[in-house]
């Protein structure tokens, strides 16, 4: 659960960036743009997501915290996980903003609704394919045709096909990159079973996005997380409050779906 409020992935050794000055002078900036608001990691890393990695923005945060430059503390959740709260330094009276960032991120970080979010991203991208008319030939898998993935527990979420093209695709409907181990596994996974990986996701660094389509896979990414339409108002609240990209939407929007498609059209034709 923790990987939701800040970047937490163990990280390969790294020596310094220097992507980390430029990434401390923009959480200074976002700070000072909002000198009565109380943030948390996650929050930051997603909103200067665009110009840095989330382990970037992680780093240039706990720098900041050691240098005293902004405030921070660590605060145990209902849910039983940690949030890693962080406000200017020149905000003394901080705690009725710190009480109602925790009550939001309480809201949705429940165990029960995490996985209802996983469900929903999978439902909505699943019903999106079969719009497309896509068939889906296994669910939550390791086997296709007559291959089978054995090297791990792993499986891909679906298999689907059309025009003699077969996909493992992958659903991560969190705030979070998902872990690049996993990425690497279900890369490896695809080619094991002989299917193009896909990749749906709220989003990914560039490096890996690279990466996938390097092996000529395809990486969809959804910009928003998905909550389910039944909690519309939390997404609103998240999205207002926190300035968090979540929506709860009936369905995907063509247009997003229409990226893949396009592309899978282009493969087609190029036969």
């Amino acid at each position: 659960m923790s990987d939701e409020f800040g970047y937490d992935e163990p990280e390969p050794a790294r020596g310094p960036d220097p992507q980390i000055p430029a990434a401390r002078a923009a959480v200074l900036e976002l700070f000072a743009s909002s000198p009565t608001q109380v943030f948390f990691s996650r929050q930051v890393e997603v909103r200067l997501e665009k110009e840095y990695f989330h382990w970037i923005t992680n780093r240039a945060i706990r720098e900041l915290v050691a240098d005293g430059e902004i405030k921070g503390e660590t605060v145990k959740l209902n849910t039983g996980g940690e949030i890693h709260l962080l406000w200017p330094k020149q905000f003394r009276y901080f705690r009725r903003s710190a009480k109602r960032v925790i009550e939001l991120v309480e809201s949705y970080s429940v165990n029960s609704f995490s996985r209802l979010v996983g469900y929903t991203g999978e439902m909505l991208v699943g019903d999106a394919f079969a719009t497309a008319q896509f068939t889906r030939v296994g669910r939550e898998t390791r086997k296709f045709a007559e291959r089978e993935w054995t090297t791990s527990s792993h499986d891909l979420d679906f298999v689907v096909e059309r025009d003699g093209f077969a996909y493992g695709v992958e659903v991560k409907n969190t705030l979070g990159y998902m872990r690049e181990e996993e990425l690497n596994i279900k890369i490896a996974m695809c080619e094991e079973l002989g299917v193009t990986p896909l990749f749906v996701v709220r989003y990914m660094p560039a490096t890996w996005f690279n990466r996938v389509r390097e092996v000529g896979g395809f990486v969809l990414m959804l910009k928003y997380q998905l909550y389910p339409l039944s909690h519309v108002e939390l997404a609103r609240a998240v999205r207002e409050e926190l300035g968090m990209p979540v929506h709860a939407p009936a369905a995907l929007f063509d247009s997003t779906l229409r990226r893949f498609t396009a592309w899978h059209d282009d493969r087609v034709n190029s036969e």
